[in-house]
């Protein structure tokens, strides 16, 4: 299954489909004895799909066979033992794949020329992604990291490992053997590749940077003057051979502490901006003003969801899940809106805009 989302990914998921495009969205669940019922519930939404697929007289039977398929092997990919909070399905002739989500989505089942991604990028959103690099002088790793978890990223070559080098003994005893290591034209060039390929991948996917490692190698990295020099450094050696769990305890001081001051800058600005007057708040103001292109900072608690009716320039009313006509997803859609027109989007913790309904924005005129 899917996690990580970049912005070449996202292109290429939004490109046009030859008809039918089909995303399939459901809600999942961490823990038992939810997951069982998360199995049933799958099943169910993905014969719903096929179930509109037949019942649609523009859809070939070639061509409905052929997404079928694609459900069918989509659907045997599923390994519910890692779900999340929520699934998609994407599903068209000759392709598919899984999303696994961070953030619950509506159950819901859509058949278009384009696939369904303002969950994806919502969720995207919300789990503040960023990146770890762990330097030593013989392996550099990398680590995709979401609030608090990580996991090992396989990418642009990463893990680079080298050959260790022997050094003299009496070189050892001279000025000891950590720091002659980085002394080393071998490991200077070996480290200068490691950022030239970690830069390819930022350019890719750009996101806030940390890199461990011994003082001397953060060092260093700052002398090469590549893109690992405009990192957080965290000194702490070890972590580039080390484990997940390991890498994660050096880091988590750090990432509570940068999530603690984004949360105190969206506060001190939603306090400027109503000062000025350039304040949205709520989810219908905010809704029309995301539409207008008005927003420059998104302000969204973590677990907030609304359920509304309203047609294209009407007020959004409250509305219960499952009504017809009822967009269980706008908080997503406004997420998503923001993003496209440049706004900063910040998840904060829930509570944080009790006085504005949830949401909030400082607006750009």
């Amino acid at each position: 299954m899917e996690h990580a989302l970049s912005p070449t990914a996202l292109s290429e998921l939004r490109r046009p489909r030859p008809y039918p495009a089909v995303s399939v969205l459901t809600p999942t669940h961490r823990r038992e004895p939810y997951r069982a019922q998360d199995q049933v519930r799958l099943r169910n939404v993905v014969a719903e799909a096929k179930k509109q697929l037949g019942s649609d007289p523009s859809i070939t039977r070639e061509r409905r066979t052929d997404v079928e398929r694609q459900l069918d092997q989509a659907l045997a990919e599923v390994d519910l033992t890692y779900a999340e909070d929520g699934l998609v399905i994407f599903a068209a002739p000759g392709e598919h794949q899984v999303w696994s989500l961070a953030r619950p989505v509506p159950e819901r089942v859509v058949l278009s020329d384009t696939f369904l991604t303002r969950n994806l990028v919502s969720a995207h959103a919300a789990e503040r992604p960023y990146w770890v690099l762990s330097v030593s002088s013989d392996r550099v790793t990398l680590w995709h990291g979401r609030l608090d978890r990580i996991t090992e990223a396989p990418l642009g070559g990463f893990p680079l490992t080298r050959a260790a080098q022997n050094f003299d003994a009496e070189r050892r005893e001279r000025i000891g053997d950590t720091p002659s290591t980085f002394r080393d034209e071998d490991t200077r060039h070996f480290l200068k590749e490691a950022d030239a390929a970690l830069g390819a991948i930022l350019r890719g996917s750009p996101r806030p940077l940390y890199v461990t490692g011994e003082q001397a190698a953060l060092s260093l990295l700052d002398e090469i003057g590549g893109t690992a020099r405009h990192a957080v450094h965290i000194p702490h050696g070890g972590l580039a051979h080390g484990t997940r769990e390991a890498v994660w305890q050096a880091i988590r001081p750090r990432i509570t502490a940068e999530i603690h001051k984004s949360n105190d800058e969206v506060t001190g600005a939603l306090v400027a901006a109503r000062g000025r007057r350039a304040f949205a708040a709520g989810v219908d103001e905010v809704w029309r003003s995301a539409r207008e292109g008005r927003i420059r900072l998104l302000a969204v608690e973590e677990n907030y969801r609304a359920t509304v009716r309203g047609e294209d320039g009407d007020h959004l009313v409250p509305a219960e899940a499952g009504e017809l006509d009822a967009r269980e997803d706008i908080v997503d859609e406004i997420v998503e809106q923001c993003l496209e027109t440049g706004a900063d989007v910040r998840f904060v913790p829930d509570g944080t805009l009790s006085d504005a309904g949830g949401i909030a924005g400082v607006l750009r005129y």
